[in-house]
């Protein structure tokens, strides 16, 4: 079982927990964390979601909703870590935004690593698939509804503060 945190609707912790897969209830939320990995040459690491996930098949940036006890950057490490084997400390990803929606509330960072495809370490019933596109190549991907549209929205707004954004625009 896995326990999340209950956020009131400022961010403030309220000392609850929430069980996963469980409704959340109105006010309550829960904290999100994204990352995009970036080589900073202008090209991004993604991942495709596991048939077993909520849009199967689709290929995303690293994240997902921070533990019960962990800050927004402790989540982010770990999630990073848990779906690719790419280890890197909290203060090293890069905080490029927030956001709330519903029921959460979201933290969006960046961090740089060239991590060859072979390295990695895909968590099984998460990711099963990864690789390293350009920035066009994302573009193209987004238009052939190859990226869950939630992602697709945020890569749009987020774009040009991810490293190697301005490599890509040459």
């Amino acid at each position: 079982m896995e326990y999340n945190d209950i956020y009131d609707r400022n961010r403030n912790r309220t000392g609850k927990v929430h069980l996963r897969g469980t409704p959340w209830k109105k006010g309550e939320y829960g904290l999100v964390v994204c990352v995009w990995v970036s080589d900073g040459e202008g090209n991004i690491l993604l991942t495709r979601r596991a048939p077993e996930k909520s849009f199967p098949g689709t290929w995303e940036n690293s994240g997902g909703a921070a533990q019960a006890g962990e800050s927004s950057r402790q989540a982010i490490a770990r999630e990073l870590f848990e779906e690719t084997g790419i280890y890197a400390d909290p203060e090293e990803f890069r905080h490029i935004g927030s956001g709330t929606d519903r029921h959460a509330h979201f933290d969006y960072y960046t961090l740089v690593r060239n991590t060859p495809i072979q390295q990695l370490k895909l968590l099984p019933g998460e990711t099963d698939a990864a690789k390293w596109v350009t920035f066009a190549q994302i573009h193209e991907m987004i238009e052939k509804k190859e990226i869950c549209r939630v992602i697709a929205r945020q890569f749009r707004l987020q774009e040009s503060q991810i490293p190697g954004w301005q490599s890509a625009q040459k």
